[in-house]
């Protein structure tokens, strides 16, 4: 463990510790002459303890991209030391800055993950997210440095060039999206590298991924790979994190970022152990925190506690976003559930895509995919058949599956895979 005498703090004290800072969050932004934050802490009650949190008012994206570039910043510009956005595909980028101590935690955070993930000052680390106002890279980049190992930072894309590093260097562990992670193990085979890469443990966030990903990859790499959450609105990466020893169940590392789990439609506590839409407050944030932010992402509380021996809240592994879900003919689809049945298949590669076929008068849900190998080309219709039962018995919507021969979908080297198509003229959107 990075920090064994915070990440093992007994209840009493945690509560203790986190009504501490929710109080002086709720009196700083009370005192604020920011008109965001006048308007947003007005006719707040009393906030006693963390008990209260419930009675605040929630925080939804809309409201970052409407106070676009510094409407909810508590401090001056010139105070923060960096800034980040997200991508903007739906509108104004979500703007977030950091102050020095707000580095400070992110860093600390980040350190928590690598003590997680089994990592050793004396490991080389490479690091495989993004740089740049994606929080990712840098992210992982200031936790690494902490922690003390040796940071190797190759950004995304260039697999090819990625292998060779990891060959070269001599990574004990790494970080990177899922799909790039397998793209890397094509990659690294195709070279002949396998034999001489000795990564253990992997990093493996930004996109969601399922189970059934997870056996992939560790049958590819023979790794731990592990699931690292995050979202820049709250910090970036480092929110929660799997530990080796307690696989399945994230911590959330609530000592800064308190969770809730919400009825997605009516914003009520839903049932411990229910799920429901996870919801952060930042309790440490300087530059932009955030209070009670409803982040999309489903999940659920896990209260079985870790052989590892941390105390952090658990949460399932994040199943899908309230606003990735797809109604296909009057029915609810998470693209995590296609995933988890598709990569199940022996046969079937890392590689997917759900195509929305809207050129009749009801939309037909085609699942794309390819072969392993080419030793599977004569089962490819008893494969296809078996993933059109199980998606169907899962699902209950008809679903077509369509294989295409190993290597015939699209790869992407840079940011996240896109997982959901729309066809409405005979043109192949996974073409583009």
């Amino acid at each position: 463990m990075y920090q064994p005498e915070l990440e093992t703090m007994g209840h009493a004290a945690k509560h203790h510790l986190q009504s501490e800072r929710l109080i002086a969050l709720i009196e700083r932004l009370e005192a604020s002459d920011v008109p965001y934050w006048q308007q947003k802490m007005a006719g707040v009650g009393s906030v006693k303890s963390i008990n209260d949190i419930t009675g605040l008012p929630f925080t939804v994206k809309a409201e970052m991209r409407a106070a676009f570039p510094y409407g909810m910043l508590t401090v001056p510009v010139d105070d923060c030391n960096r800034i980040h956005a997200s991508s903007g595909t739906s509108g104004k980028p979500t703007v977030v800055a950091y102050t020095k101590a707000d580095l400070g935690v992110f860093a600390e955070v980040n350190a928590r993950v690598l003590g997680c993930a089994g990592a050793r000052p004396q490991d080389v680390f490479h690091i495989a997210y993004g740089y740049g106002l994606f929080t990712g890279g840098l992210g992982l980049h200031g936790g690494a440095e902490l922690f003390g190992v040796t940071v190797v930072p190759a950004s995304g894309g260039n697999a090819t060039l990625q292998v060779e590093l990891l060959a070269d260097l001599g990574a004990r562990g790494f970080c990177a999206t899922p799909s790039f992670t397998l793209l890397l193990a094509e990659r690294a085979e195709a070279a002949g590298l396998m034999g001489r890469i000795k990564v253990e443990y992997g990093i493996l966030g930004a996109e969601p991924w399922s189970e059934s990903m997870r056996a992939k990859i560790e049958e590819a790499w023979d790794i731990h790979a592990l699931d690292i959450y995050g979202l820049s609105e709250v910090i970036g990466p480092g929110v929660a994190m799997e530990s080796v020893e307690g696989m399945g169940a994230p911590f959330i590392f609530d000592d800064h970022f308190f969770p809730e789990i919400v009825d997605p439609k009516t914003g009520d506590p839903v049932p411990n152990g229910d799920f429901g839409e996870l919801v952060l407050t930042t309790l440490t944030k300087e530059a932009l925190p955030v209070i009670r932010y409803r982040t999309g992402d489903i999940t659920r509380f896990v209260d079985e506690p870790s052989p590892c021996g941390r105390t952090f809240r658990r949460m399932d592994r994040i199943s899908g976003r309230v606003d990735d879900m797809l109604i296909v003919r009057g029915v609810n689809v998470f693209p995590s559930e296609v995933e988890a049945v598709v990569l199940a298949e022996p046969g079937v590669s890392g590689q997917w895509a759900i195509v929305l076929d809207k050129r009749g008068t009801l939309v037909e849900m085609v699942v794309r995919c390819e072969l392993e190998s080419q030793a599977d080309v004569p089962r490819r219709d008893h494969i296809r058949d078996r993933i059109e039962r199980q998606l169907h018995s899962r699902l209950r919507v008809r679903t077509r599956v369509a294989i295409g021969a190993p290597g015939s979908m699209p790869r992407s080297e840079v940011g996240k895979a896109r997982r959901v198509f729309e066809q409405v003229d005979d043109r192949d959107p996974l073409a583009s």
